[in-house]
């Protein structure tokens, strides 16, 4: 089967996160392809879906060096039946549909790559495909903390930069949702009866805008509100969720210290404020400097030129670079339009990024 053909077979199974049929089903075809490739894999249960976790042995005078550790997640944004908007199709060179960049083609990269050395000598290669990255991989942060001890370096299978330069660090990011419990009573007859959840966190989200507004390099966005129930009723709960980026360790334990310890500003309202899912920021080193200069180095074996840069969206390549492994992110074909609907990426690429990859496994 050629890249795109199996590419083509990935995207067409449509693997929502949360979907835990499908997302499962997804994981078998995994370990199954990776079986065949020489692996040996197996499914790590999680309540929303399962991980995948394969190990590739070395060969040659390399068999029994540190393993190198890849990167990837088989879940999407796009819900069961976006092929109905977003069929995929190929067109002049360009191929188009949901998760074909992120980070589906990541994937069939990687397991190219992986068939193409497996007469060749390298080191050991483990590979963790996750199954709630786009949430934060709540379920999965254990199991890559874990899986990534020992290794020698980690690669993670996301869409690069726009130019194809790999990332070489990523800001933090941390999901909090803040629920408000309040007090229902009639908003003409009984008003002081009440106590409004959705007023309660307009103040409070207020608060955070104003927290947020004392460091330059922090992001926050609330992605979503809920609450209430009738114009006529004041509202006894509210919620809202919120997405916040940081740059370094220090500025996200400060913020994420000062948000959960918010009071609430009105008598009987009650706050509960949670972490949902965090990652830590990664950052440059010299580590990371000298693993990017051997890749530059891999990729001008095969013709290619690699740079490098920082970049501003998360990933579980967060997570590894923060525990010091050295890493680097951005291997999956070159495209556009992750989460959105037109979603593509470059067919040319995905054979460029398989030749890079085969020489990172043979040469670092």
């Amino acid at each position: 089967m050629s890249l795109i053909e199996r590419l083509r077979e990935y995207a067409e199974h449509e693997t929502p996160t949360g979907a835990v049929d499908a997302l499962n089903a997804f994981a078998d075809r995994l370990v199954l392809r990776y079986g065949e490739l020489g692996g040996t894999a197996r499914r790590v249960p999680a309540p929303t879906g399962d991980h995948v976790v394969a190990d590739f042995p070395g060969r040659g005078p390399r068999a029994g060096d540190a393993p190198l550790l890849f990167l990837g997640h088989h879940d999407t944004v796009w819900p069961i039946g976006q092929l109905e908007q977003m069929p995929w199709r190929e067109e002049d060179g360009v191929i188009h549909g949901p998760g074909v960049f992120d980070m589906k083609g990541g994937l069939v990269v990687l397991e190219t790559a992986l068939e193409q050395v497996a007469d060749q000598d390298h080191r050991p290669v483990r590979v963790i495909v996750t199954a709630d990255e786009e949430v934060g991989s709540p379920s999965a942060r254990e199991l890559v903390t874990a899986e990534s001890a020992g290794v020698v370096a980690a690669f993670g299978l996301e869409p690069p930069h726009p130019n194809g330069d790999l990332k070489t660090s990523r800001r933090g990011s941390t999901r909090v949702r803040i629920e408000v419990t309040g007090r229902e009573a009639h908003a003409a007859l009984d008003t002081s009866s009440g106590v409004s959840a959705i007023d309660e966190l307009v103040d409070q989200l207020i608060a955070v805008r104003a927290l947020v507004s004392e460091y330059d390099e922090v992001l926050c966005n609330v992605g979503t509100i809920a609450g209430g129930g009738r114009t006529n009723v004041v509202p006894g709960r509210a919620s809202a969720e919120l997405g916040f980026r940081f740059v370094d360790p220090e500025t996200e334990r400060a913020v994420l210290d000062a948000v959960t310890g918010l009071q609430a500003a009105r008598e009987h309202a009650v706050l509960n404020i949670q972490v949902i899912s965090s990652r830590p920021a990664w950052q440059t080193s010299a580590a990371v400097d000298e693993l990017l200069a051997k890749v530059a180095s891999a990729g001008r074996s095969v013709g290619q030129k690699v740079g490098g840069a920082a970049a501003s969206g998360a990933a579980d390549t967060n997570l590894t670079g923060w525990l010091g492994v050295p890493t680097l992110d951005g291997l999956g074909p070159l495209g556009k339009g992750a989460h959105a609907v037109h979603e593509q990426v470059i067919a040319a690429t995905l054979a460029e990024r398989v030749a890079l990859v085969a020489a990172i496994i043979t040469t670092i």
